[in-house]
């Protein structure tokens, strides 16, 4: 067997995991937190809307008053991957099966929750549980069969995660224009991978690399937050979000950096609201997303390989090869008339996939820039409403190659869409 050949298959091993990132819409994330930010295309660093606001920006929790916050989206992506026919197939060089593959027949259910509890005037106490739902990325072929000896890799090749997210919050208006939240974050991941046999011999530990079963991974960190209103036609908002320090997938130790570390990395986010009349909020966000701070996600894959080193596994294994990614965010906001608020929001980012890292993505398509989404709340009487939202992320292909599979380019593209519904209860 060739080495290029089998370095590009080990890396896509590796490219799996990131279907987290697949699942959520802005790389690793969700696009928004709470139907009115999704609305917004996750723009409200600085606009107080409901109990969901711990996951965007503790302090906001201070102004929501007394309410609960519950609701499910359905999330419905559509990923796939291109093999190119390979330019050249000298004998024992094997490749991925020529041809075009999707997974588009999903779709996954995800709840949140929201409540939040006014002490006294000015500070207050809520939790928020949210997640990124889950991610099945699956292919009912042995989609790298041709590199291992026949009946070796099983089918499918698939890789299924999810993430679930505990804020626990504390606000308090500290002056009339500022207000202060801090929000301690527990966290959950559950993951399985499957199909990966041909690349038990690159790992440090050769047995947790597929085919283990769901690991389970619980850790936290930290969230801060800061609002300030200095009148009632200007607020600024800002929250930063520690890094989330998880216990390691042990099961899949073999497949990630740092003997299976996916720690959930830090993010910031900064944004203004406008009010230019009483019915209208315009809000802009920038958010960070510090993917360069976790091994797994960052370490390059763009190296040759050598039969019998270890390349899976230890702290400077390879990893997906991505950047950190900006994502500029725009939301407006209509309150109609008494019983009705209109949003519609958009957001860009940059690509999180360099194109050398490209093809090495190909079960992982986190290939997503560009939201547009809408939605709107109905009072259905003094204390409740009804809330929806709709997003699509638009189409993107990202082409490219490596140094590890100089037969054969690929292409990775997704698209999503998603509907969620909730209701808000007012106590």
């Amino acid at each position: 067997m060739r080495v290029q050949p089998l370095g590009f298959m080990s890396l896509l091993a590796i490219t799996m995991l990131s279907a987290v990132p697949v699942y959520a819409s802005n790389g690793y994330f969700s696009h928004g937190f709470g139907t009115a930010n999704k609305a917004m295309a996750g723009a409200g660093v600085a606009v107080p809307t409901d109990s969901m606001a711990t996951a965007i920006n503790p302090a906001l929790m201070a102004h929501v008053g007394n309410r609960m916050d519950m609701g499910v989206s359905v999330f419905a992506p559509v990923r796939g991957f291109t093999a190119d026919t390979p330019s050249a197939t000298p004998p024992g060089v094997p490749f991925i099966p020529t041809g075009t593959y999707e997974k588009d027949d999903d779709f996954f259910l995800i709840p949140h929750f929201g409540w939040n509890k006014m002490l006294d005037s000015t500070s207050s106490f809520g939790v928020s549980v949210g997640g990124n739902g889950g991610m099945n990325t699956e292919y009912n072929i042995p989609v790298f069969g041709n590199f291992a000896p026949p009946g070796m890799t099983t089918a499918p090749t698939s890789i299924d995660l999810s993430q679930m997210f505990v804020g626990i919050t504390y606000a308090n208006r500290i002056t009339p224009e500022h207000t202060l939240g801090i929000a301690p974050v527990l966290a959950g991941q559950r993951i399985s991978v499957k199909g990966l046999q041909p690349f038990m011999g690159l790992s440090s530990h050769p047995d947790s690399v597929t085919n283990n079963g769901y690991n389970y991974s619980y850790g936290g960190g930290l969230k801060l937050g800061w609002y300030w209103t200095p009148n009632d036609i200007f607020a600024v908002g800002a929250s930063y979000q520690s890094r989330l320090y998880m216990t390691p997938f042990d099961k899949y130790k073999g497949l990630f950096a740092e003997d299976g570390d996916f720690d959930i990395p830090p993010v910031i986010q900064f944004g203004i609201a406008v009010k230019p009349a009483s019915a209208w909020t315009i809000a802009l966000d920038v958010q960070k997303l510090m993917f360069s701070d976790i091994k797994s996600v960052a370490n390059s894959n763009d190296v040759l390989l050598i039969p019998g080193t270890v390349a899976l596994g230890p702290e400077n294994g390879l990893g997906f090869g991505w950047k950190d990614m900006t994502v500029y965010k725009l939301g407006v906001q209509w309150q109609a008339d008494d019983d009705w608020i209109l949003r519609v929001g958009y957001s860009i980012a940059n690509q999180v996939v360099p194109s050398k890292q490209a093809l090495f993505n190909i079960l992982a398509p986190a290939t997503v820039t560009q939201h547009l989404t809408l939605g709107a709340s109905w009072a259905v009487n003094a204390n409740s409403s009804i809330n929806v939202a709709a997003s699509h992320a638009f189409d993107k292909r990202v082409y490219g190659s490596n140094p590890n599979t100089p037969f054969q380019t690929g292409s990775l593209d997704m698209y999503q869409n998603e509907l969620e519904f909730s209701w808000s209860y007012r106590f």
